[in-house]
């Protein structure tokens, strides 16, 4: 089943870096020659949004997406995705 996910890209792993990061066997077997994407879901946080956050000491919570292409740190991104037997990782389908 796919399912539509926003979020704010923190970081990229090219394909050509994935042996430069400690991943999961698992991560690393799927993302293989493709990019992981970690991602602050929801998308860009208002100023409001991170001043509540901080107030509250609500942590990020990050997702990671595995997809066909990269996108640039700080870019909002759309995603359909699929989920994986990992948790908070999902397969990108389409990356918008």
């Amino acid at each position: 089943m796919t399912e539509r996910i926003t979020g704010e890209v923190i970081h990229v792993v090219e394909p050509a870096d994935l042996d430069d990061y400690d991943l999961q066997p698992e991560l690393e077997e799927l993302a293989d020659s493709r990019y992981v994407l970690v991602c602050r879901e929801g998308g860009v946080p208002s100023w409001f949004e991170r001043i509540r956050a901080f107030l509250l000491r609500q942590p990020i919570e990050p997702i990671t997406l595995v997809a066909e292409r990269g996108a640039d740190e700080g870019e909002e991104v759309t995603a359909s995705v699929r989920e994986t037997g990992m948790p908070g990782v999902y397969e990108a389908t389409r990356l918008d």
